[in-house]
């Protein structure tokens, strides 16, 4: 809407408004003007035997006949639209009423009466002054209201001519002067409020519309960013399996250090999508934290190794200084954080080292990750929390990463309670420091029990795949075949009974059905796995796989409590997964009644 119409409505709504509070007062203005009309006309009458106060009295009563004129505004359904034609009418009215009580000085005022004479100006300036509020909202019924009646008080004392006359009809002029500059003020008064309320409904309504564009526009990118990531996910998936079975196969090939560099650039991409993947689930609220008391030492040692030979492939030192401190939080999460922190301080570091410490401060434990790098300037502070911003790399560097690990700190650290604050100056550094609530120290106890050794988890022997894609089903068959694992591969829902069919017959139990969560023709793999499960003996486990990134459907998915690995699913992370599985199996209940063939 232009700006010429959209200021049109709101002076209608504000008309509107002004007819509106006009008409409100009707019933209760007109039954208040009976009694005093009454009580004047009567009093008048009585003091003087004057007939002419009778005369006064029926005229006036029979202008009180306008009030089921004045009550349709309230029977016409579309009086807000009428506004306009109501306002005139109004006008109109206050017109008749004004005159009527404009003629009462020159029928009954009592020229000799000095006191009766009082009492008519006071009847005359009381009625004014108690009916202005009520008119005040139109100017115009103000001035038809006030004028009239006043006007004529004042001539009917001139017309008098003597001094207390004149004095009483120049006071009454005052009288009305005063009074309509006050109503003046109470009709801008009463306008601009008006106006401000609708501008800022105006205002509230366009700022609602925006809001619900913007989050239209986002939910539009996020299913744009769902669905790009799912297409992006499948054929890095059967990369990584066919990747996989070749490192496996070429080991002793003067090839394989190739396989090995293929299975690198995989895990590479897997990470990034991991880490966008984290940030879905966290937005999503799927990721619940496991409080407990933690050691900070094995938490510190679990980073030595993963991030020292990284900072010496940079010729930095990473000094982790060992701690006997203990926290109330959740291992992984904490480690994942730190390990962003400790990352991000080695690839924004080009000389010097990073620093990982832990100190006691009272009930809570400071760890700091300070480094030599870059440093932040402090205007940037709380951008780089924001997801993909990176400081000093305007050319996307793809060894800095995507610009999302502070992103997913900020995110752990609201999720765990642990506040983040940063400290840091333009090649000086950057100091980030976590807060964690202490745990008390772990009493000295004898030597533990020697553990005996574990065996070599159990896995399945065979497995029943559900995936539409032909691409993957080969990878993942070649890649099985490599952990001597039988693959029955199905696109569908008919080819899967058919495989469990055959399977059936020739004694061959499937031990897990693993899916993806999205099929062809828009079937729900969860569903369809299920179904499946219940109606065989003995039920295998079920194992999901998905490229699913939406917050709302990775909630689903999380609260089906069915395993769940995401593409691209690393090899190493899909056996464990299948040897869990083989040890979850479920036990088939006695049956009530016999199953459904398939």
């Amino acid at each position: 809407m232009t700006e010429p119409a959209a200021a049109q409505t709101i002076q209608e709504r504000v008309m509107r408004e002004q007819v509106a509070a006009l008409y409100a007062t009707t019933s209760s203005a007109t039954a208040a003007d009976v009694v005093v009309s009454w009580a004047a006309g009567l009093l008048f009458w009585w003091q003087g035997h004057n007939t002419m106060a009778l005369v006064w009295l029926g005229l006036h009563t029979t202008q009180l006949l306008r009030y089921p004129y004045q009550m349709a505004y309230f029977k016409d359904p579309q009086a807000g639209e009428h506004s306009p034609l109501w306002a005139r009418r109004h006008r109109t009215e206050m017109l008749w009423y004004s005159g009527t009580w404009g003629l009462a000085p020159w029928l009954i005022l009592p020229g000799a009466d000095t006191s009766m004479t009082a009492v008519l100006v006071l009847i005359v300036l009381g009625v004014t002054s108690t009916g202005i509020p009520a008119v005040a909202p139109r100017w115009a019924s103000v001035m038809c209201f006030a004028l009239p009646m006043v006007l004529s008080l004042s001539a009917a004392l001139l017309w008098q001519g003597d001094m207390v006359h004149v004095f009483l009809a120049l006071s009454c002029l005052v009288y009305l002067g005063v009074t309509l500059h006050i109503a003046r003020s109470q009709h801008a008064l009463l306008a601009q409020t008006l106006q401000s309320r609708f501008e800022k409904e105006a205002l509230a309504t366009e700022l609602e519309q925006q809001v619900r564009l913007t989050r239209q526009a986002s939910e539009e990118k996020t299913r744009f960013l769902a669905a790009a990531s799912h297409d992006l996910r499948q054929p890095l998936h059967a990369i990584g399996l066919f990747g996989a079975s070749l490192e496996r196969e070429l080991r002793g090939h003067p090839t394989h250090p190739q396989a090995v560099f293929l299975q690198e650039a995989v895990r590479s991409v897997h990470t990034s999508l991991g880490a966008m993947l984290d940030i879905s689930r966290l937005d999503a609220g799927v990721v619940a934290p496991v409080r407990q008391p933690v050691a900070l030492q094995d938490i510190f040692l679990s980073l030595q190794r993963t991030f020292g030979q990284r900072a010496d492939g940079k010729g930095l030192t990473l000094r982790i200084r060992s701690s006997p401190l203990r926290v109330n939080t959740d291992p992984q999460m904490l480690e994942r954080l730190l390990g962003n922190l400790v990352e991000n301080a080695i690839k924004y570091t080009i000389d010097g080292g990073v620093l990982l410490r832990a100190r006691e401060r009272g009930q809570q434990v400071w760890i700091d990750v300070a480094d030599t790098g870059i440093g932040i300037d402090p205007a940037l502070h709380e951008q780089v929390f924001h997801e993909f911003y990176q400081v000093d790399n305007p050319a996307r560097d793809r060894n800095l990463g995507l610009g999302i690990g502070l992103s997913i700190v900020r995110r752990l650290s609201r999720l765990l309670d642990h506040p983040v604050s940063l400290r840091s100056q333009p090649g000086k550094g950057s100091r980030f420091r976590l807060t964690l609530p202490k745990a008390p120290a772990v009493q000295a106890t004898a030597s533990p029990p020697a553990v005996e050794p574990v065996a070599a988890p159990a896995m399945p022997r065979r497995v029943l795949l559900i995936d539409d894609e032909a691409i993957v089903a080969q990878g993942l068959m070649a890649l099985m075949k490599t952990w001597q694992i039988e693959l029955l591969a199905a696109a569908d829902e008919a080819e899967a009974q058919a495989a469990i069919g055959r399977a059936r017959a020739d004694g061959r139990a499937i031990d897990v059905i693993l899916s993806d969560v999205r099929l062809g023709q828009g079937v729900d793999g969860l569903s369809l796995s299920r179904r499946l499960q219940a109606a065989m003996d003995p039920r295998p486990s079920l194992l999901m796989i998905t490229g699913e990134t939406a917050p709302d459907r990775l909630r689903e998915l999380e609260g089906a409590g069915v395993p769940l690995l995401f593409k691209p699913v690393d090899p190493e992370h899909l056996r464990r997964a299948l040897a869990q599985a083989v040890t979850a199996r479920p036990q088939a209940p006695a049956p009530a009644e016999p199953a459904a063939a398939l």
